[in-house]
């Protein structure tokens, strides 16, 4: 009998954590409660990876963002997939279905399971798996060009409905996502990064960015669910600023991560990003 492989993430991601699993294994909680969450879901790569976990693998999820389209794609795998699947076996790869598929006003009367087809679809065939709205919230990432685009993957997307199927999945304020966390519970921040450079945010994420004042807010939550006696584990970038936002009751550590999506080729590749726990 085949071993069951386990669930990966089904989008790529922009800040995506699988590169950096191993290093996050290494400062997980010795043990924790089951009651794991993830208030900055995004591709899900740690969430994803510890549901296979024999010591890890949560009894309780608690999963959250603040991009709808996101959130409403992890409800569609979640509770529809063959739905999901059906929706997306028989799309098009030309640019012209790509483009086509881009303008379809997604917000309007759909479906979780369609809005997760769409998602997933331009992921996949958009250039470098891009997730970019303008000022209107309109999708605007070009077309990718790939030979075979993997947008319809019954097995992945299977895997993520299993291992989604009993996780609290929301629309949410990391403040707020977080608050049910209590003591010896587990919880992995996983924000949008400090800039390195003046020009190297991606504020296109969400509507709203995610600037510095954002930051220190996310610094005072996880300092006081530490002292709640919270496990807490964050990612961030190297930049300057958020060694100082958590040089007082943080251990800081630096590790080397590859990064593949991103708009410019020249900020692809190895950088140095920390956790902070």
């Amino acid at each position: 009998m085949l071993e069951r492989q386990p669930a990966k993430p089904f989008l790529k991601w922009v800040g995506g954590k699988r590169q950096l699993l191993s290093e996050i294994e290494k400062r997980l909680p010795p043990s924790y409660s089951g009651r794991y969450f993830e208030p900055f879901v995004g591709g899900g790569a740690l969430f994803f990876h510890l549901t296979n976990s024999p010591t890890h693998a949560p009894k309780k999820a608690f999963l959250a963002d603040t991009n709808q389209r996101l959130i409403r794609a992890y409800k569609g795998v979640r509770d529809d997939v063959e739905k999901v699947l059906r929706s997306l076996k028989n799309r098009g790869k030309t640019e012209e279905d790509y483009y086509r598929t881009r303008d379809e006003d997604i917000d309007a009367r759909k479906s979780d399971a369609e809005v997760a087809a769409w998602l997933i679809y331009l992921n996949k065939t958009g250039y470098n798996g891009l997730y970019r709205v303008n000022s209107k919230n309109r999708f605007n990432v070009p077309f990718g060009r790939y030979e075979k685009p993997a947008f319809y993957d019954p097995e992945t997307l299977r895997r993520c409905s299993d291992a989604l199927a009993d996780a609290d999945i929301r629309l949410e304020d990391f403040e707020k996502a977080a608050a049910k966390a209590k003591r010896n519970d587990f919880v992995y921040f996983d924000p949008p990064y400090v800039p390195l450079s003046a020009t190297s945010s991606f504020a296109s994420y969400t509507k709203g960015g995610f600037g510095l004042e954002e930051q220190r807010r996310l610094r005072d939550l996880a300092r006081s669910l530490k002292k709640q006696g919270v496990h807490v584990l964050l990612s961030n970038s190297s930049a300057p600023e958020v060694f100082d936002l958590y040089a007082t009751g943080f251990t800081i550590t630096p590790v080397q991560a590859t990064r593949v999506v991103n708009s410019k080729a020249s900020r692809r590749g190895a950088v140095t990003e920390v956790l902070i726990y």
